[in-house]
């Protein structure tokens, strides 16, 4: 009888999906910060959208000002996703190498766009102007950007797993 054969399987390194959300939702903020300064006028709307998710449309009207309030909870609000959704890319993509992880990641940036911008405006009516392709852009390279940070900091652990008769 030959011995039997062992699989093992890859697992997810969950330290360095954290961090890939942690890193990705700074570069994300940071990318729409500049560009909505440029294009609207004030850094702060994004920070005041996403804290509109918890304190609702009372913190959109204009002067779209810094307050310490909204900032706070738009990052409550704003790495809690981040994290998350870099953990689900990191849960689909670790098998696969920094490529995957890159493209795969962008591709899964432009679908949250999709579903933030195009689902969740139901029940966001608010977000609906904000539909552009500063958002989309800023959804792809925050997936790319996840996938691949989280790719380049995994420590890759591997258990086995019984093989099928």
């Amino acid at each position: 009888m030959s011995p039997a054969k062992i699989k093992m399987r890859q697992l997810v390194d969950w330290r360095a999906a954290i961090w890939a959300g942690a890193i990705s939702g700074v570069v994300f903020l940071v990318i729409n910060m500049l560009l909505t300064k440029f294009y609207v006028g004030s850094p702060w709307v994004v920070i005041r959208l996403v804290a509109s998710i918890v304190m609702g449309t009372r913190v959109l009207p204009p002067p779209a000002d810094f307050d310490a309030t909204i900032f706070v909870f738009s990052l409550l609000v704003h790495f809690p996703l981040s994290i998350a959704f870099a953990s689900i890319i990191a849960a689909i993509l670790h098998r696969w190498g920094l490529l995957v992880g890159i493209i795969g990641g962008a591709l899964f940036g432009l679908a949250l766009y999709v579903i933030n911008f195009y689902t969740f405006t139901f029940f966001f009516p608010w977000f609906f102007p904000m539909r552009s392709w500063i958002m989309a852009v800023s959804h792809a390279i925050f997936g790319a950007c996840a996938g691949g940070v989280y790719e380049g900091l995994e420590v890759e652990k591997f258990v086995p797993v019984e093989a099928e008769a």
